[in-house]
């Protein structure tokens, strides 16, 4: 033996070369002749998984995602239902007009 074993008692000889001369992996060369074949036999449906792989990415990098969810989240969920205060309801505000919660001043300085 050499003295390049993988561990188990494997030559580097007995192992499968999983790079060739050209340092491409043969996964990645198997996976281009798959997407090759297939666009030549079934373009639409290779197109159709194309866009749809996109659209599941694409939200992920967005910046409208981002601050779509800026403004959910400063928009209240329930809105305030106007009741006569009575002055004995410290959480409801007195007018239904009343600023409470955050604010959306950000957004205008956009």
């Amino acid at each position: 033996m050499d003295g390049c074993t993988d561990g188990l008692g494997r030559s580097e000889d007995d192992l499968p070369k999983l790079v060739d001369e050209e340092g491409i992996l043969e996964s990645d060369r198997e996976i281009g002749t798959f997407l090759k074949n297939a666009w030549a036999s079934e373009p639409a449906i290779v197109a159709s998984f194309g866009i749809a792989i996109f659209a599941t990415l694409v939200p992920f990098v967005s910046p409208y995602t981002k601050f779509s969810g800026m403004i959910n989240q400063a928009v209240p969920y329930t809105y305030p239902v106007p009741v006569r205060d009575d002055g004995n309801m410290p959480d409801i505000p007195s007018h239904p007009c009343d600023k409470e919660g955050p604010s959306l001043e950000w957004l205008k300085n956009l």
